[in-house]
């Protein structure tokens, strides 16, 4: 479990693509503070730590993962959005992340905001799947590349989210550009509320 508030980004430092599966090789400021079996957002993205050498540490994408997410488009070099899972005593400073990306969007716009900057993502319009909760709402929650945020202006397929300086310098917002593909995660809560609404 996370909170969408992003650590720091860290670095690709080596990919390397067998079978179905990539591992990737990160380093990164708390590397010495990570254990084998731990759990590690990226991009949104909850992966086991599996190796831990030379101030690098190495987790595992299956195929599942890589058909779902940005993950399979990483190259070395590349930053990633990281968090390690949330200590339940402490402040939940975003929202309830899970770590299970549920689809990619699309930048399709960027606009400044008077110090701050609009951006502006697109995703599938499928009404099945918006039935089952994967819909933004106005005021709502989204997680974007593991990064808690806040919705604006949502249609049936695409939300806008205002990025603070601070947001774009810490994370890999900073290079985000139109055309770039993100890792979404919808609000969990919205999806049990569209649950329930079966039920009905």
């Amino acid at each position: 479990m996370f909170s969408g508030i992003v650590e720091e980004f860290a670095t690709v430092t080596n990919i390397h693509r067998y079978g179905g599966n990539i591992d990737f090789t990160l380093t990164c400021s708390f590397v010495n503070e990570l254990k084998i079996d731990q759990s590690v957002s990226h991009n949104g993205v909850c992966l086991t730590v599996v190796e831990i050498k030379d101030n690098t540490y190495t987790v595992t994408a299956m195929k599942e993962t890589l058909d779902r997410t940005n993950l399979s488009l990483l190259e070395v070099g590349d930053k990633v959005n990281v968090e390690r899972s949330m200590i339940m005593n402490g402040r939940l400073d975003g929202h309830i992340v899970q770590g299970h990306v549920d689809e990619t969007a699309k930048c399709i716009d960027l606009r400044d905001a008077d110090g701050s900057t609009y951006f502006t993502f697109e995703y599938k319009n499928n009404k099945e799947m918006a039935q089952r909760g994967y819909f933004t709402v106005d005021k709502g929650s989204v997680t974007v590349n593991g990064v808690s945020l806040t919705v604006c202006e949502p249609t049936d397929n695409t939300f806008t989210v205002a990025i603070i300086p601070y947001t774009r310098e810490n994370t890999n917002f900073c290079d985000i550009q139109v055309g770039t593909v993100v890792n979404i995660e919808f609000d969990i809560l919205g999806k049990y509320i569209a649950r329930l609404k079966h039920f009905d």
